[in-house]
């Protein structure tokens, strides 16, 4: 049986509940909460960027890139879905909303027109396991980034920010507590759930889980969600399978070193020279010749 509510990290599901006009105030929403906004500055309206207006970036294709939108104040947004911790993943987070800041160039404007970009961020994975500096705290679920003077702590420019939301972080179980919580709680369990839970059942959450009924799905989404589900699949086994080859490369790579330091002192304590040549000889050879090496030079007590 499918389940009733279809996986809103997979990025078909998150451009559906985010990406569309009918559902921009989910958008407006979650961007409050996870930007912290007092009731005075609360974002009230969106305009999504057009076709033209996004830039184009060709890389994961599992993230999303192109929920791009800029509220009343003219500030600029890009939100994505991070399901996926992959090399380089900090350098293109970095390059979204710079890219974004420097596109303004593009229309005409001069530097004391550009807006401020604020890229948000929601990870399916811990980026900051630990404090990111010794005898440093924690990073909590929901951190806020942007330049500061590394001596007194004064804010720097806050031309470009960042936000990010570590989904493994949640903690709260099946009662979450406030807002943040309660977003992070459907993130991760909404594909779990077979009914709308206390939590979940009051706006903005119970809208945005019937925007992901299944239930409502046609024939050509439902179609859609599986393709981008066995992708996902296929991704996460790429990266698994990558992570165990070069684990086991690992390992034998030490064993070969370990091997060759013992015969090193076994040529050492037996008087048999090494020289620039059986070091290179040493050096290329694999695991399995440099046991057959050891067990001759035990056996002969010389190399040749």
């Amino acid at each position: 049986m499918r389940p009733v509510f279809a996986d809103p990290k997979t990025k078909i599901i998150f451009k559906r509940i985010f990406g569309r006009e009918v559902h921009k105030p989910l958008l407006i929403e979650l961007l409050n909460a996870l930007l912290e906004l007092s009731q005075d500055h609360r974002i009230v309206d969106l305009k999504y960027l057009s076709p033209e207006q996004r830039v184009p970036v060709e890389e994961l294709k599992l993230s999303l890139v192109d929920v791009k939108c800029f509220d009343e104040r003219g500030r600029h947004y890009v939100v994505e879905m991070q399901v996926l911790n992959v090399e380089g993943f900090e350098k293109r987070v970095v390059y979204n909303p710079s890219k974004e800041y420097v596109t303004q160039l593009r229309t005409g404007e001069d530097y004391p027109g550009f807006d401020d970009v604020i890229g948000v961020t929601i990870c399916d994975f811990l980026l900051w396991p630990g404090p990111p500096v010794p005898d440093g705290a924690p990073v909590p679920m929901l951190s806020r980034w942007r330049m500061q003077e590394q001596h007194g702590g004064a804010l720097g420019p806050s031309q470009v920010q960042y936000v990010f939301l570590e989904l493994p972080k949640y903690r709260s179980g099946d009662a979450p507590q406030g807002t943040i919580d309660r977003w992070a709680y459907f993130f991760r369990e909404a594909k779990n759930l077979a009914e709308v839970p206390p939590a979940l059942s009051v706006p903005p959450y119970r809208e945005a889980l019937e925007a992901i009924c299944m239930a409502d799905f046609c024939a050509g989404e439902l179609d859609l969600y599986d393709r981008a589900k066995i992708a996902e699949q296929d991704a996460r086994g790429a990266l698994s399978l990558a992570k165990r080859q070069g684990r086991e490369k690992g390992l034998e790579e030490g064993r070969a070193e370990g091997l060759r330091e013992a015969i090193r002192a076994f040529c050492q304590a037996f008087e048999i020279e090494i020289d620039a040549e059986r070091e290179a000889f040493l050096t290329g050879m694999g695991s399995g010749e440099l046991k057959e090496l050891q067990a001759r030079l035990l056996r002969d007590r010389r190399w040749s």
